[in-house]
Order: structure tokens, then C-alpha cells, then sequence
């Protein structure tokens, strides 16, 4: 465990899902090409004993799918059972300190100073010039934050707030405020609409009837100390686990012996969130994308328009008031043909005139659950209302598609 404080700031097989997942075949070689080190979370050793074929992802090599399963079946029995994931890849850490909650609202669109103890919420980290630098989940913890951002940004959020940590104690010497990185826990999610009576079977001291969406508990499962919260990235019902490093192989044993569950992996992960109309950092969001455009402006609390305090409020909050030009929007095909690949260019009618060009997509698979291409992408906003008609280009030719609401798939978070 790296302990960050207030006066010593320390820096510290793609062709079998190309059908699938497209733009995660794009992810995958990036990771691989970038990273000059490949990390192994604590259950590599675990993944491969399970039949697990590992690809490098965000500097780490992880599973993109097991022998028993294709990414198609393990995408369905998430939807109907329920479906274990490692996710320690991610950046786990905790802000403390009394000063913790000002500091961090600096750099964030959540009002964290309102959340219930014990609560969570989805936020963003944004930048001088409105761009989103990273999507994340903080808790509020009686006496920390935890933040849980995107391991494909795990250097550049903690660049981030090392120098945000820097410039906020150097106006407030005096201020109370500390980083710890959690490098000795690991993070499981439990997702799907069995995940519930499956874990409540061995945890002790809670009834997870009492535990809502975006809340989070302390407790002992099976004789294994985590912390539960109810979130996740699919759409469906279910758990990230916190745990000890050296239990986290114990815990994947135990949650996964009963007949419902199942080991899923990235490509799963990518297809299920995708219908679920969640962004891919990378993808569907970057620094140059404004909360606003991203149709993400529901991340942003009452609170926190008024204050006007976070960094690039004032250009954020002009584009929400004066409209965005550029807007995040969903499609689905309307016929059978090639899936949408990301940065498919996007026309506002069947030709492909320069002048008909309107945006590009983002995001684009094969939606098992539908049996429909989908896809996410930016258009100009007069061309985003549900409904149009629009054609995206594959690979020279021009396929029809229809703006549609997101969620693709109704959410059935436990609300």
C-alpha cells in the first residue's frame, strides 16, 4: 500500500471477439502496443486454471473469455444468471483528512459532500477546458473517500491529483488531507439478476434487501472480511467486492460454487455495457468531450451548478445552458449487415457526400440480447432526435440505422 500525504506527494486473442466487440479489438491492441510492462492482478494464476485466454488490457493481462463459454453465451448468462468478473485492474484509492471532501469537489461534478455515508455515485473528473479526464465511482466512507477509476487512466488520475493535491496545499498548508493507493486489494464484480440470493446465502450481519443501488457495506462473506457495494457495469443487478489481495482467489472459489455463477471476462464486460448505454473511456468519452455532449449532465449536482467550483464549470455550464453542437447518441440497425466499428463516419442520408457528413461512431457490436447491430456515436444535435434516420459507413458502404433512447437494454438496477 502506497500512503500519499499532504507534505510528501510521491509520483508513482483479439481475432476471436472481432465479431463481437470491434472497438474492444481496438482497445486490445493499444493496450498491447503501449504497455512496456504487463501486470498480473492476484488472480492470474486463478484465470488460467479456469481455462481463461488472456489478453493484454490497460498495461495488465487479463481474461477476455474462458473455455466454457463463448463471449456470446457468457454475455447471455449474465443477463439470466449470474456472471463473476476481476476487476482489479482498476485504480482503487481513499482521500482522508478533514479537508478531504473540499479538496475533492474541486475536481469532481458530484455533490460528495451530500451523499449519505456509506453511499456512491458516479462522477467525473474534468479539466480547465470542460473535457472529461475520467469517469469514476466515489463512496463516501465515515471516514475516507473511495474512488474507483478506469485502469487505462490510472496514471494520468493520479498525475491529476498529485498536482491538484499540490497546488490545494500550497494556499492551504495547514489544510488535513492524505492519499492512500490500494495496491493491496483486489476487486470482483458479482453482475446479474441472480447475484443477489447467490451471495446473501453465506454473508453475514446484513440483508442485501436493505442494501439499494449505489450503496455500500462493510461485511464478512463466508469468513472473508470485504466491502460490498451495489454497482456494476452491465445494467444488471449486482456487487463490486473489495478484497485483501491474498483472500481474493478464496472469495472467486467461493462465489463461484454454485451452479449459477460463472467466470466472465472482457469481452462480455464490453458487450453488456455497451447495451446498457455505458461509456468506454477512450471510446465514448475523452478529454476533449464536455459532460455535456456526452449526455452525461446528470452527473452534475444542482449544488455544484450553482458553486460553479469544479474545474471548467464555466465552460460546461454555458454549453448546458446555450445547447450543445455536438451531442452522444445511440443506434441500432434497423437491417442485417456488418456490425458498426468505432469511428465509422456517420451521414444524415444515403449518400456520402462531405456535406451530409454529421459525426462518427464511438462504440459498436452485435447486440446479443437484441439480435440487432448497435452502436453509440457524436452527431451534429439537430441531427440526434429519436427517431432519425441516419447511415453509417462500413467499411465503403453505407448501412441504415436509427437514433434510439439508451439504455439499449432496460437497466434492472436494484433501485
Amino acid at each position: 500500500m502506497f500512503v500519499i500525504t499532504g507534505r510528501n506527494i510521491l509520483s508513482i486473442r483479439i481475432n476471436s471477439i472481432r465479431s463481437i466487440c470491434p472497438l474492444l479489438t481496438k482497445t486490445l491492441c493499444s493496450s498491447s502496443s503501449s504497455a512496456a510492462v504487463i501486470k498480473r492482478t492476484s488472480l492470474y494464476e486463478f484465470h488460467l486454471e479456469k481455462g481463461a485466454k488472456m489478453v493484454p488490457f490497460a498495461g495488465y493481462s487479463m481474461p477476455i473469455s474462458y473455455n466454457d463459454l463463448s463471449i456470446r453465451d457468457s454475455h447471455h448468462h449474465t443477463r439470466t444468471n449470474v456472471s463473476l468478473f476481476d476487476v482489479s485492474h482498476m485504480l482503487q484509492l481513499e482521500l482522508y483528512g478533514k479537508d478531504r471532501i473540499k479538496f475533492f469537489e474541486k475536481l469532481v461534478v458530484a455533490d460528495v459532500e451530500n451523499l449519505p455515508i456509506n453511499g456512491a455515485t458516479l462522477t467525473l473528473y474534468t479539466n480547465t477546458n470542460g473535457g472529461i479526464i475520467d469517469d469514476l465511482i466515489v463512496s463516501k466512507k465515515p471516514d475516507s473517500l473511495y474512488i474507483v477509476s478506469n485502469a487505462s487512466r490510472s496514471e494520468e488520475d493520479l498525475k491529476h491529483l498529485e498536482e491538484q493535491m499540490a497546488k490545494y496545499l500550497q494556499t492551504n498548508p495547514n489544510a488535513d488531507l492524505n492519499m492512500k493507493i490500494l495496491n493491496d486489494k483486489s476487486l470482483l464484480a458479482f453482475q446479474g439478476p441472480k447475484s443477489a440470493e447467490t451471495i446473501q446465502t453465506k454473508l453475514e450481519s446484513i440483508d442485501l434487501k436493505s442494501l439499494k443501488f449505489m450503496n455500500g457495506v462493510e461485511t464478512v462473506y463466508d469468513g472473508i472480511p470485504i466491502r460490498l457495494t451495489r454497482c456494476g457495469y452491465t445494467g444488471e443487478d449486482g456487487f463490486e467486492i473489495q478484497v485483501s489481495n491474498g483472500q481474493a482467489v478464496d472469495l472467486a472459489d467461493k462465489l463461484l460454487q454454485t451452479p449459477v455463477s460463472k467466470l466472465a471476462g472482457l469481452g462480455a464486460r464490453d458487450s453488456l455495457r455497451l447495451e446498457a448505454g455505458l461509456c468506454l473511456y477512450g471510446n465514448d468519452i475523452n478529454m476533449t468531450t464536455t459532460p455535456i455532449q456526452a449526455t452525461l449532465a446528470w452527473t452534475i449536482a444542482k449544488r455544484r451548478r450553482t458553486e460553479a467550483n469544479f474545474l471548467g464549470a464555466e465552460i460546461i455550464l454555458k454549453e448546458l445552458k446555450d445547447k450543445p453542437k455536438i451531442k452522444r447518441i445511440g443506434l441500432i440497425g434497423t437491417k442485417s449487415g456488418p456490425p458498426v466499428r468505432s469511428g465509422s463516419k456517420i451521414y444524415k442520408d444515403s449518400s456520402m457526400n462531405e456535406e451530409n457528413l454529421i459525426g462518427k461512431t464511438t462504440s459498436g457490436c452485435p447486440s446479443p440480447t437484441l439480435g440487432q447491430n448497435i452502436a453509440m456515436g457524436y452527431v451534429k444535435s439537430s441531427s440526434s432526435k429519436i427517431g432519425t434516420t441516419l447511415f453509417c459507413d462500413v467499411r465503403g458502404k453505407l448501412y441504415e440505422y436509427n437514433v434510439c433512447k439508451m439504455p439499449f437494454v432496460p437497466s434492472k438496477y436494484y433501485i
